[in-house]
């Protein structure tokens, strides 16, 4: 199970995340990683994104290499097969569901607070289901990932990677308020947060 888990989340993060960047910088030479690395709030959520990543990642790296399962405290009460199916299924609508915003985005992609540069307002398409389609999608990979690997790891990821979107995502709403304003306004009053 670990190496499937394994295998989906590189196949994640090199589509929704590594493809999209390179293909921004190949095609308009911009870098869409614009995580600070300092002491603000935008630099403590950059840094504890990468932490919480590195962690799992590790974290099933292990598991395939042999960790015992009682190691990460599992929760057998969770440990179903139609537990595991649903994450399963969550992790792959999760995956398209992040590819599709991630490319309606354009050249509007960052990962990051672009602060010196005003992008354009994406509100079509997905963006005009949700106003945070990327963070809902992983949100629902956090999810699913319990639900296939049901313990105290993989619910600390989850639990550390919400509270880490949920800052995120007002720390975003803010500067497109102050960059937009009128405009953004106006879409968070016609759109919801998350769905």
């Amino acid at each position: 199970m670990a190496l499937e888990l394994l295998l989906f989340f590189s196949i994640f993060f090199a589509a929704a995340f590594f493809w999209p960047t390179y293909r921004l910088w190949r095609r308009e030479r911009i870098n869409a990683l614009v995580l600070p690395y300092d002491d603000s709030a935008h630099g403590m959520v950059g840094r504890w994104f990468r932490v919480t990543l590195i962690g799992m990642s590790l974290f099933l790296a292990a598991l395939a290499l042999g960790l015992p399962p009682a190691a990460a405290g599992p929760l057998p009460w969770l440990e179903q097969p139609v537990v595991r199916n649903i994450g399963w299924g969550l992790l792959a609508l999760s995956l398209v569901w992040v590819v599709a915003a991630q490319a309606q985005m354009g050249a509007s992609w960052r990962i990051g607070i672009d602060a010196g540069t005003r992008l354009p307002l994406v509100t079509t398409g997905i963006f005009a289901l949700s106003r945070n389609p990327i963070f809902l999608g992983m949100r629902g990979s956090l999810l699913g990932l319990f639900l296939v690997l049901p313990n105290a790891f993989t619910l600390a990821i989850l639990l550390v990677g919400e509270v880490l979107i949920q800052v995120q995502v007002r720390l975003e709403e803010a500067h497109l308020l102050a960059s937009h304003g009128p405009q953004y306004e106006a879409y968070r009053q016609s759109v919801r947060r998350w769905i």
